[in-house]
């Protein structure tokens, strides 16, 4: 028996996307219009040249963003596709949770489409019947069995399928984001029947956004990026160079919608003594970023040019206000009573948080510079945005240190 449980050579897919000439609104339209030839569609490369080994008894996990190719990738192992170039072979016997239910007709009784379900699984009839009453407690539908699927909830037709495909006894398992199906009780369950597939030396690939499942279950990470793979070997490391990756479009997205650094956001007023010439948003290690994570260093660098020598202390401030305008944060360097001596005629000050406690969300900036009884030399309101991310789900404004202590 071959090593590996699925191999695939070169394999590419593309879908053609056609486009009407017209936008016909009614059946009469569409008929009485004369041009009704679709214009030529172009294609959309899906998959390009994918080759790739998966192993007997080892779980991947294929990762990217939505429109990678992932769920693709899966119907095409699963046979749902056919790859326009390229070669696949699977060497065992393969089930899929990628469509739950998609064969089920809704006419049909739980009954009924449990056999039809099975056959189209492979199961023949006599399997099917030694394990029907195992599927339907699975699915906890003993008193809806024998009802027309069209009258189960979404959760109960989910439950089925999963069931059916389960107790097929494959060797090869694909899953496309279903293990949150049902309740959480339900849940449980269908995490117990991976750690057992895992546990029987399956062979499982599965494909999710939830990256704590794929370092949880899986032994190896291949991550999808348009197309292509990008990289695949351990999960940890696979995952970080994913979202380093998914972090960065952020950015540009985050920055092109709220114009960072391009002061269109708010006023501007002051009669300029002394002028912000530059606001920017640094890491640590000095590098520019508009999306921090919970906890993260983060610094604020004002540049400042001096025009005019002012007679009174000057004064530096900054203030973060939410999309709400609920003002988070804001001092200053006369609050503070840190002196500020304007020895040249250029220079920068950085506003260090060393633990960044916001949670997440969007955020804009104030800074300023003005006299010490308050005459504004330059003000900057709504200057920029960044944002705060979190797996922390909390509410509020910012995550207090705490802990947490209980007497028994």
């Amino acid at each position: 028996m071959s090593e590996a449980a699925i191999e695939l050579q070169h394999v590419s897919k593309r879908f053609k996307r056609t486009v009407l000439k017209s936008n016909y609104v009614t059946l009469k339209d569409f008929l009485l219009r004369k041009r009704r030839v679709p214009k030529k569609g172009r294609y959309i490369e899906v998959l390009n040249d994918i080759s790739l080994t998966v192993p007997r008894g080892k779980t991947i996990g294929i990762i990217g963003k939505n429109g990678s190719g992932k769920s693709t990738l899966l119907k095409l192992i699963a046979g749902i596709y056919r790859p326009d170039s390229g070669t696949i072979k699977v060497n065992g016997k393969l089930s899929s949770l990628i469509e739950l239910g998609a064969g089920f007709h809704p006419e049909f009784t739980g009954r009924e489409n449990v056999y039809i379900n099975g056959i189209l699984l492979g199961l023949t009839k006599q399997q099917i019947r030694e394990r029907f009453d195992q599927i339907v407690r699975f699915a906890e539908l003993e008193d809806f069995i024998d009802m027309p699927v069209r009258t189960y909830s979404s959760g109960m037709y989910m439950r089925l399928g999963f069931s059916v495909a389960v107790h097929v006894d494959p060797e090869i398992l694909l899953i496309d984001e279903v293990l949150a199906v049902g309740d959480e009780s339900f849940g449980h369950k269908c995490k117990e029947v991976i750690r057992q597939f895992r546990a029987a030396m399956k062979t499982i690939v599965m494909v999710t956004h939830d990256m704590s499942a794929v370092e949880k279950w899986c032994d190896e990470a291949i991550w999808l990026n348009k197309g292509e793979v990008a990289d695949r070997g351990e999960p940890r490391r696979i995952i970080d160079r994913y979202r380093e990756n998914v972090k960065e479009d952020e950015e540009k997205t985050f920055e092109a919608a709220h114009q960072v650094g391009t002061n269109l956001l708010g006023k501007r007023w002051g009669d300029r003594q002394i002028e912000i010439t530059k606001v920017r948003l640094l890491t640590r290690e000095g590098q520019e970023q508009s999306i921090y994570n919970l906890g993260e260093t983060t610094i604020i660098e004002i540049s400042y040019r001096v025009n005019e020598k002012p007679p009174q202390p000057v004064v530096f401030g900054v203030g973060i206000f939410t999309a709400d305008n609920i003002c988070c944060y804001g001092t200053n360097t006369d609050i503070e009573k840190i002196p500020i001596s304007l020895s040249r005629n250029e220079g920068r000050v950085r506003f260090i948080i060393e633990e960044n406690t916001l949670i997440e969300g969007t955020y804009f900036l104030d800074v300023a510079i003005h006299a010490e009884d308050g005459y504004p030399f330059d003000y900057l309101q709504h200057h920029t945005a960044f944002a705060i991310r979190s797996r922390v789900k909390d509410v509020g404004i910012c995550r207090l240190p705490h802990s947490w202590e209980m007497d028994t």
